[in-house]
């Protein structure tokens, strides 16, 4: 193992446990907004403010990362980004935070976040070959979702002996780690501070250049859009459905329980990677998604929800994976930044979409039919799962799009 890949390593522990402490946040705040409203819709509204910064930032934080050492953006990102869930703590130690101060808190810590992403992303090609790619975003794809494999089933037993001012706690100090692992990392790391004088504006416009000037890039950035929206309809409704029918020690056994197909794949990607047809393995692990989708919001059963939620994700990193890779090998080092930050504008519209109208959808469908809520999320899963397999179907008939993988 090369020295850069141990410092990417190093990297990548830190923003796993970091995303493992927001889980057990992310997993606290929806279940005591559930509870305290019993309405998907709530749940919905906090998660869209925690991810409205990271469009919203997204393009100018890659002009950041291209402009200035990635690693310093990376630890004001990580460091700063508690302040907002301290806020949220301080809040419920005096007596119970409302939505509005739950609200608040959550977008003032997303906002420093968005400034992490690009410069993380880009770091990873600073630091590796093109052939560690394969293999770094199969673990940068665990990382990433640890939140729903590890984060679920600590916070749910959490839950049974504490509070959700535990699960903050934890995730505060989550923060100061990651930053100390950014901090060694740049000791031994050139900087790519360029110093760059061109204005602004400039800036942004060779970013979105670069991800339109060669055939194929856009498309792929446009496919991971609806990926996040279908995914992030799968993220918001999967909780009030379960939690429609049973508790939250239930439900966070049953998330890390799906989540776990996950591990199993990510880990295989980590060792091995892939090495071609990344095109074809794209397009086959979406349609698969697809209908696994379909299966966990098919009936209100434990078993059959563990069992399609397991599948579900263990198709997800092969998805991720080949997009990472065919976007990656096809943008030039010295743009990855404003790049990367203009791939996260366009993706995150997914989730931004999803988490506005999800929640809203399935209350209005539990209300019009008088099932309730579990019924509203469970069929708006499925026909989320259906679009999937649509945009599956159409990315492996579209043939140009192979010219990607020669890059």
């Amino acid at each position: 193992m090369n020295n850069n890949f141990k410092k990417f390593l190093l990297l990548w522990s830190g923003e796993l446990i970091s995303a493992i402490g927001g889980g057990l946040t992310s997993f606290g705040l929806g279940v005591y907004i559930f509870n305290k409203t019993g309405s998907a819709a709530g749940m919905a509204l906090v998660t869209l403010l925690g991810f409205l910064p990271t469009v919203i930032l997204s393009v100018p934080a890659g002009v950041l990362a291209d402009r200035y050492d990635r690693r310093v953006m990376m630890m004001i990102g990580d460091g700063c980004s508690a302040i907002g869930i301290i806020y949220i703590l301080l809040n419920m130690l005096r007596g119970g935070a409302s939505l509005t101060c739950i609200c608040i808190g959550v977008f003032v810590s997303a906002s420093f976040s968005a400034i992490l992403e690009p410069s993380y992303k880009a770091t990873i090609t600073d630091l590796l070959s093109k052939e560690e790619f394969s293999k770094a975003s199969g673990l940068v794809a665990l990382a990433g979702n640890a939140r729903y494999l590890f984060s679920p089933i600590i916070a749910g037993f959490l839950l049974t002996v504490s509070n959700v001012e535990l699960l903050l706690i934890i995730d505060i100090c989550t923060f100061f780690l990651t930053v100390a692992g950014a901090a060694v990392v740049k000791k031994g790391t050139p900087t790519n501070a360029t110093g760059e004088s061109a204005p602004f504006m400039d800036s942004i416009r060779g970013g979105w250049k670069t991800i339109t000037e060669k055939k194929g890039i856009l498309t792929m950035v446009i496919v991971s859009s609806f990926i996040t929206l279908f995914l992030g309809m799968f993220q918001i409704l999967a909780e009030p459905f379960i939690l429609s029918f049973s508790d939250a020690k239930t439900l966070g056994t049953a998330e890390t329980v799906c989540a776990l197909g996950m591990l199993g794949s990510a880990l295989y990607l980590g060792m091995r990677g892939i090495k071609k047809n990344f095109i074809a393995i794209l397009g086959i692990s979406l349609l698969l998604a697809g209908v696994f989708m379909m299966g966990f919001g098919f009936r209100q059963n434990i078993l059959m929800i563990c069992f399609f939620g397991f599948l579900f994700f263990m198709s997800l990193p092969f998805a991720n994976n080949c997009l990472e890779y065919l976007v990656r090998i096809n943008i030039p080092g010295e743009a990855q930044g404003r790049a990367w930050g203009f791939i996260g504008l366009i993706s995150q519209m997914g989730y931004v979409v999803a988490y506005g109208v999800s929640g809203v959808a399935a209350d209005a469908i539990g209300l019009v039919t008088g099932k309730g809520v579990g019924a509203g999320a469970s069929m708006v899963i499925e026909v989320a799962g259906v679009l999937l397999i649509l945009i599956s179907v159409g990315l492996l008939c579209t043939k140009s799009l192979k010219t990607l993988e020669n890059a």
